[in-house]
């Protein structure tokens, strides 16, 4: 996989479909509510209270909204404006001290990820500022950019040494041959979806690897209820300087 910035219709594309999506996707349940949970659990118990944590593809924030808490300052960042309205609403009903340390903007996973905030008085280390994020987050979204490859590349960039990159991807082609064969290609031809990669789990984490980042563990949350879970939540680190 190439790491090439992707083009900027690609990224219209997408931006629209989730523009066009946002409503229906905030009103759509979580599916597998225990295995979501369990996510969040493990999550926290890699942040620490002053790290500086970015979300990318943060969508409506529901996820944004569960771990600021547990952090310094996060921010929480997608590429679809009515995603990030429909958060902002969100926000607006938050308890104070997660409205205080969630900022939520609009760019893209590629090409505009921003700075960490500098020190605002929950214990960041203003030293540590210009060295990165202490965590990157991507849920749901590492099979839907368009160049895997450059957004990885972007997430080493970004992070501090020692940082840790955590994500939980879908990778498709696990999944009953239908979707990937059939139905992705007849939605691609008609325009009706953004960019998806059908991943196997090896190939994401090749791809993670060959980032230049390390992987720390790799785990797998669905509940014994579903057939088969294959959405492996992954944990890297960037190595030391």
């Amino acid at each position: 996989m190439t790491a090439h910035p992707p083009t900027s219709a690609l990224l219209a594309h997408s931006t629209r479909f989730w523009d066009k999506t946002a409503r229906k996707y905030a009103a759509s349940p979580i599916a597998d509510m225990a295995g979501y949970e369990h996510t969040l659990q493990r999550v926290r118990q890699r942040l620490r209270p002053t790290d500086r944590v970015l979300e990318l593809g943060s969508g409506t924030a529901t996820t944004a909204l569960r771990l600021a808490a547990a952090t310094g300052h996060y921010t929480a960042a997608d590429l679809s404006p009515a995603m990030v309205d429909i958060a902002r609403q969100k926000l607006k009903e938050a308890p104070p001290d997660v409205q205080q340390k969630l900022h939520l903007i609009v760019t893209d996973a590629d090409a505009h990820l921003p700075a960490p905030a500098p020190a605002d008085g929950y214990g960041m280390d203003q030293t540590k500022t210009a060295e990165g994020w202490d965590t990157v987050l991507a849920f749901n979204l590492l099979h839907l950019v368009p160049d895997l490859g450059h957004t990885l590349a972007q997430v080493v960039r970004h992070l501090r040494p020692g940082g840790l990159f955590i994500s939980k991807t879908a990778c498709i082609a696990h999944m009953n041959p239908l979707v990937p064969h059939v139905a992705l290609p007849v939605l691609r031809l008609l325009k009706v979806i953004p960019p998806i990669h059908v991943l196997n789990e090896d190939q994401l984490l090749t791809a993670i690897e060959r980032s230049g980042l390390i992987i720390d563990s790799v785990e797998h949350h669905a509940t014994p209820q579903r057939s088969r879970d294959w959405r492996p939540y992954v944990v890297a680190r960037k190595p030391e300087a």
